[in-house]
């Protein structure tokens, strides 16, 4: 009876150990994007009005192409490797160096194809060129992220949180800097491949001192390479087909109606985008765990998939009903009476949120079941009939038929292909 009650008492302070690391890290990653969010907003915006819809356009649409190329350098390995060092934590050192090659190597490739296909565009001028080049490099620099994957598995984003953002300040008061001395667009785009340099060098310096392990310890291994590449294989084009949600309307306005349409879109959508940081770091945070109730009990394992999903809708609809009403008055009060045109896009697009919210939710379930291929199916599905919709869409209505399209895609692949 004694041993039994011991048992019982280690297994439940285990847990609210487990439960206090978890909140920790959702606070810690809530902070970081908070910080983001009051600075990105003010300054962003700032940027906005001195740049004009014309600028702001052009650099969105360069932005937006170059994500395009994101699951190059990422190749699907994030969740997966978060997975593995879960489940083989003392292999940390293979795991964690064939990742950083392999991300390298897609580094490399992503930023000769984002050159490469800019050059092909009929209308690219040498200005979107060098735009694409410069902010394209920041998928080399990336390969630091694999880092940031080993804090994830253990729960441990501070460090991560605390590097990027000394990183961001640094880079919101050059941007603060650049436009009180009048600066060239360009320079917005040094600034930005600046801010994911010093990111990855507080990275590093970071996993250093702490003494998690030395970067020199890293080691290669082609099995180790093939058996994550396979399990990540789909999630690289899934990677494709939710860019494509997020970022192809703009590709497709800067084409279709030009830079000026794409800034008034792009003022709605950062305020509409700005919330997905919240699934995003609730996520991150409670997936290891749910891998973890896999391993051990089916009832937990689903007991938490349905609290996180049914959180994270009740969130979602927290942000869209009031975006709606204030939407008027956000546009205005942010980016002035310029970016009006902005306030209904704003209102429609907001509505997204509860998809996007729902599919990241619903994300750890697929990668834990090993359905990476059905849940690239829904995501294929959505991307495809987004696509078809601008084409439709864009035209006639603009930015307004654009966040339409969205909306309607991404409710068709996180919501109804279920």
């Amino acid at each position: 009876m004694l041993r039994k009650l011991k048992v019982q008492n280690l297994s439940q302070l285990k847990s609210h150990t487990k439960l206090r690391e978890i909140i920790g890290n959702t606070g810690w990653l809530f902070a970081d994007r908070i910080l983001r969010m009051a600075a990105g907003l003010f300054v962003g915006a700032w940027v906005a009005r001195y740049l004009g819809t014309e600028q702001y356009g052009l650099f969105n649409y360069a932005m937006a192409f170059v994500s395009l190329f994101t699951p190059i350098f990422t190749l699907g390995l994030d969740d997966v490797v978060v997975r593995q060092l879960v489940k083989e934590s003392s292999n940390k050192q293979e795991i964690l160096g064939t990742t950083f090659v392999l991300k390298l190597i897609g580094g490399i490739v992503s930023v000769l194809l984002a050159v490469g296909c800019i050059f092909l565009l009929p209308e690219s001028n040498t200005l979107t060129i060098w735009l694409v080049a410069i902010l394209a490099m920041t998928g080399i620099f990336r390969t630091a992220d694999t880092i940031d994957l080993w804090f994830q598995s253990q729960v441990q984003s501070k460090y991560t949180v605390i590097a990027k953002n000394i990183a961001y300040l640094l880079s919101t008061l050059f941007k603060v800097g650049l436009i009180l001395i009048q600066a060239p667009l360009l320079t917005f785009a040094w600034v930005t491949l600046g801010e994911i340099v010093l990111g990855a060098i507080g990275l590093i310096a970071i996993y250093q001192v702490k003494g998690f392990s030395k970067l020199w310890n890293l080691r290669w291994s082609f099995a180790t390479a093939k058996s994550l590449l396979r399990e990540s294989f789909p999630l690289i084009f899934s990677g494709f087909a939710i860019l494509i949600f997020m970022k192809i309307d703009q590709i497709m306005l800067g084409e279709m109606k030009g830079a000026k349409e794409v800034g008034i879109y792009s003022a709605a959508v950062r305020i509409s985008e700005l919330w997905y940081f919240i699934p995003t770091a609730i996520v991150s945070s409670v997936a290891p765990a749910i891998y973890a109730a896999k391993e051990k009990s089916e009832h937990h394992y689903y007991k938490r998939i349905g609290q996180l999903l049914r959180l994270l809708t009740y969130i979602s609809l927290a942000i869209a009903i009031p975006m709606t009403f204030l939407s008027n008055n956000v546009i205005l009060m942010m980016f002035g009476s310029g970016y009006l045109e902005a306030s209904p896009i704003l209102a429609v697009h907001i509505w997204a949120s509860l998809f996007v919210f729902m599919g990241i939710a619903t994300l750890p379930w697929f990668i834990a079941e090993g359905l990476n291929n059905i849940s690239l199916g829904k995501t294929l599905l959505g991307a495809i009939l987004n696509v078809i919709l601008n084409f439709l869409l864009i035209p006639e209505y603009g930015g307004f038929g654009a966040a339409i399209a969205t909306i309607s895609s991404q409710a068709a692949a996180a919501y109804f292909s279920n």
